[in-house]
């Protein structure tokens, strides 16, 4: 068994989602692992990691509308508001989603559906620089 691991810095220029699968794919190819698993894990606590649709951008518009309903920007709802309006909001869709995600691997390939992508969707507004750990296991 062999192993493989990577940091994987991705800028986010606003608040939405951000795909990644181009640069997880590349990477994944450059190892020497044909049959194992993925790990893809996100760093930070105001952002988080998606698998989703990547051929009609109108699902990406219709998440980010869902999750703007669910943890809007409140002035004076929420305690926690340190870095701002979006902070608070920010935390509550990364505990709705996920920071981690395990994806199989055969042939040398992440075996994803054919419409899906994976994503950064950051919850901030502002600029950002997250990273991504890939963590490769197999033969």
């Amino acid at each position: 068994m062999k192993q493989a691991l990577h940091h994987l810095s991705v800028p986010t220029r606003t608040r939405g989602l951000h795909e990644i699968t181009r640069d997880i794919d590349r990477w994944i190819t450059l190892q020497d692992i044909q049959t194992g698993l993925l790990t893809v894990f996100l760093r930070h606590t105001s952002a988080s990691l998606l698998i989703q649709e990547n051929a009609d951008p109108d699902v990406r518009t219709d998440l980010e509308q869902f999750f703007e309903t669910i943890a809007p920007e409140a002035p004076g709802r929420y305690v926690h508001d340190a870095e701002g309006p979006d902070d608070m909001p920010a935390h509550l869709r990364t505990a709705l989603t996920q920071v981690q995600l395990s994806i199989p691997v055969d042939a040398g390939r992440m075996v994803l559906g054919t419409w899906q992508g994976i994503y950064v969707f950051e919850h901030r507004r502002a600029p950002s620089r997250r990273e991504v750990v890939l963590h490769l296991f197999g033969e």
